[in-house]
């Protein structure tokens, strides 16, 4: 039976099983989609946040517990652009819409592409090999940034909008489904495959996998891994910029408390899908978001507890995490 399982899929069916038993438990089919989709959608939207703390931990060993200073920032400077750009927003046009979150999202990945550039130079490299120092940095500077936003957008919630063409939901029968949601998830989808062929089809994936696996090795045939931990460090900077955009999206309401908000979730999902590795963050964001809103629904008062209850689940099952690229 393990034969045949491992055959299947093996730990990639674990996100299956769990709506299999969400399914079972909640009962109503229309329920179940509906929770099925926000679960998706909320664990792709996890996995744009959690990639790059993944490859950043697995790669260059650095504990960042600023990561989610990135995801706050992503979310502030998408949010400011979208009011900058209202009009287009409820225009009738769909390109304006379009053309509106295009530039909104963009805005988030350059934010994020420069801000990681800074913190890697400035934060990160004077404390290389010194967890200790790193977890102390790292998280002193993510106090700095909510502090600088709270001075920057001040600390009254700020509402964001959505483009007229991601407003609504599909109908289809008894079963709703916010076209947000949808969009989420398909961009979180494309975003995984571009990173899967990158890491997989490419030349520089095949040194960042490398490097992951024996950075001495990689360094002995003369490549400059430095240079490799910045471009690194900056890709997983701008892909949690941009999962801050789309979470502020999903959320419509932001605080400067985002980062740390965020924070545990995503280091959650690192640690249950293995270090370094993409496709382990994908499962572990899938199965945060499914359980959260099964368990939301089925019991809310155990809502805040399903992540570590889970974490605490595949950890005593297998405690390199489900796919981990190093151990």
């Amino acid at each position: 039976m393990i034969g045949l399982i491992g055959k299947l899929g093996g730990v990639n069916l674990l996100p299956v099983a769990v709506m299999l038993v969400g399914l079972v438990l909640i009962g109503a089919p229309s329920s179940w989609v509906t929770l099925t989709v926000a679960g998706l959608a909320m664990g792709m939207m996890v996995f744009l946040m959690a990639s790059g703390l993944s490859l950043v931990f697995g790669l260059m060993d650095v504990l960042n517990f600023g990561h989610s200073a990135f995801v706050s920032f992503g979310a502030f400077v998408a949010a400011s652009v979208l009011a900058g750009l209202s009009g287009w927003l409820s225009a009738p046009s769909v390109l304006l819409n379009v053309a509106a979150l295009a530039l909104a999202l963009i805005a988030a990945l350059a934010f994020g592409l420069a801000a990681g550039l800074f913190f890697e130079r400035v934060i990160i490299k004077p404390v290389y090999k010194d967890h200790l120092r790193q977890i102390l940095i790292t998280m002193g500077a993510l106090i700095v940034s909510e502090q600088i936003i709270l001075a920057l957008w001040g600390g009254t919630p700020i509402t964001v909008h959505r483009p007229a063409f991601l407003e609504g939901a599909w109908i289809i029968g008894d079963v709703s489904i916010e076209i947000y949601r949808g969009f989420a998830f398909a961009l979180g989808l494309i975003v995984f495959a571009a990173l899967y062929v990158m890491l997989n089809r490419t030349r520089l994936g095949l040194l960042i996998r490398a490097g992951v696996e024996n950075r001495e090795m990689v360094e002995a045939l003369g490549f400059r891994i430095d240079r490799l931990f910045v471009g690194v460090f900056m890709l997983g900077s701008a892909l949690a910029a941009l999962g801050g955009a789309m979470w502020a999206g999903y959320q419509t309401l932001i605080t400067p408390a985002l980062g740390g908000e965020m924070m545990i979730v995503v280091f959650i999902v690192v640690i249950i899908g293995g270090l370094g590795s993409i496709e382990g963050t994908l499962l572990g964001a899938l199965m945060v978001g499914l359980i959260s809103n099964y368990v939301g629904f089925l019991a809310p008062k155990l809502a805040l507890a399903s992540n570590m209850i889970l974490m605490m689940a595949i950890l005593m099952w297998r405690p390199s995490g489900l796919r981990p690229a190093v151990k």
